[in-house]
């Protein structure tokens, strides 16, 4: 007999909010997961009307202390599996810690928290429970993603030089928290949104790819952040110099006010043997350019091991992965299934009372949302130094 779909509550994700859509489709996509409770928003009457309102029955909860200490009560065959928390930044950490404490694993929207000390606070907590916590960085999820992982950190491109990790967006060209815009609003303010408003947002996407897929880290940081909308409080336009872990260089940039661009993000490496380019508004596939040969496409679900530049030897874990045929085209939804169907696998090792390693491999987790922070904080420095060179701190 199959096992039982887990339960997930939600943190969050009432009255319009947008990333709770994706979230709630590719927890239902493979029918082992189903949302099973939430307190969607901060006015309880509000949260239970919008519980009752969702497309099938939920439990609804007045607020996330309220759903937290009744699921604690209950057995464990009974209680929830694990939250999703998708409200704005600054109403992460509290909810995070309290399912923490509840014994309650925890899929976290990025960035992690508003600052390092309650980041810190996260890791600490997990290290001392080996609790499963994810951090939702999304395009880790698509599976061009994982194989420009594997054919980075195999070496396939030698030593790598450079790296230029972007994300572009236009949507912000204009003064839109000033519209009512829900989603422009909260982004904008540094009391909800933290210290940075475009870096946070989306540059914290770029790093997190660069980091995925080279394995490096960011040692130094020369930033800009800027606001190009008068009277915006925070930055919509983000530029960091970097030097990574191995010497080579990098530049993580983001915008949110280039007119055109909707959800430009991607990565180019370069290395001493090769280099490789993928974007995530064309992600069945990434190119491979080598010195002196054409180059080489790999689409999504056409890659053949041993083809005189990949290895014969592969993982077939991820030859396995593939969930449609080429062709028939993975995206958002597809990448957001990925990852909560590999938290998914340890949060059924977890209640199973097996080790949980959860290194990154599939999901960014914890200590990958504290570099995040901890980019963000030293870029905001450098920034306010007129762009000087800042050591962005090692992990604790």
């Amino acid at each position: 007999m199959s096992e039982r779909p887990l339960k997930v509550g939600l943190v969050g994700g009432g009255k319009g909010a947008f990333i709770v859509h994706p979230h709630q489709r590719a927890i239902n996509m493979d029918g082992t997961r189903r949302v099973a409770a939430g307190a969607l928003f901060p006015d309880p009457q509000v949260a239970l009307e919008e519980a009752e309102n969702w497309p099938y029955p939920i439990k609804g909860y007045g607020s996330y202390d309220e759903m937290i200490q009744d699921q604690a009560k209950l057995p464990e065959e009974e209680r929830l599996d694990y939250i999703l928390i998708v409200t704005p930044n600054f109403v992460h950490f509290d909810p995070a810690m309290k399912a923490l404490e509840a014994g309650i694993p925890v899929f976290c929207e990025k960035p992690l928290t508003v600052n390092l000390e309650e980041a810190e606070k996260l890791v600490r907590k997990v290290r001392e429970t080996k609790i499963p916590f994810a951090v939702a960085h999304t395009y880790l999820g698509h599976w061009t993603s994982r194989l420009s992982r594997y054919i980075v950190r195999s070496g396939l491109l030698g030593e790598i030089r450079w790296v230029d990790a972007y994300y572009i967006q236009g949507w912000l060209a204009t003064k839109l928290e000033e519209t009512g815009n829900q989603q422009a609003s909260w982004r904008t303010d540094p009391k909800r949104a933290g210290l940075s408003g475009c870096g946070g947002d989306i540059g914290t996407h770029a790093l997190m790819q660069l980091r995925y897929v080279t394995g490096l880290e960011v040692k130094r940081v020369s930033a800009r952040l800027e606001t190009f909308v008068e009277g915006r409080m925070l930055d919509d336009h983000f530029t960091a110099y970097c030097e990574l872990s191995n010497n080579g260089k990098a530049l993580v940039r983001a915008s949110q006010i280039c007119i055109g661009h909707k959800n430009d993000l991607g990565i180019e490496v370069a290395g001493t043997k090769g280099a490789l380019r993928w974007r995530q508004e064309d992600p069945e596939c990434l190119v491979v350019h080598l010195n002196g040969q054409p180059d080489r496409v790999y689409w999504r679900g056409a890659v053949a091991a041993g083809d005189g530049f990949l290895p014969a030897d592969m993982p077939q874990e991820l030859l396995d992965e593939i969930t449609l045929p080429s062709g028939h085209p993975e995206a958002f939804h597809d990448a957001f299934a990925r990852l909560h169907r590999s938290f998914e696998a340890d949060v059924r090792k977890y209640k199973a009372g097996q080790p949980v390693v959860c290194d990154g491999s599939k999901y960014a987790n914890v200590e990958d949302g504290w570099m995040g922070i901890a980019f963000i904080e030293s870029c905001v420095k450098s920034s306010k130094s007129d762009g000087a060179w800042t050591e962005v701190p090692p992990l604790p």
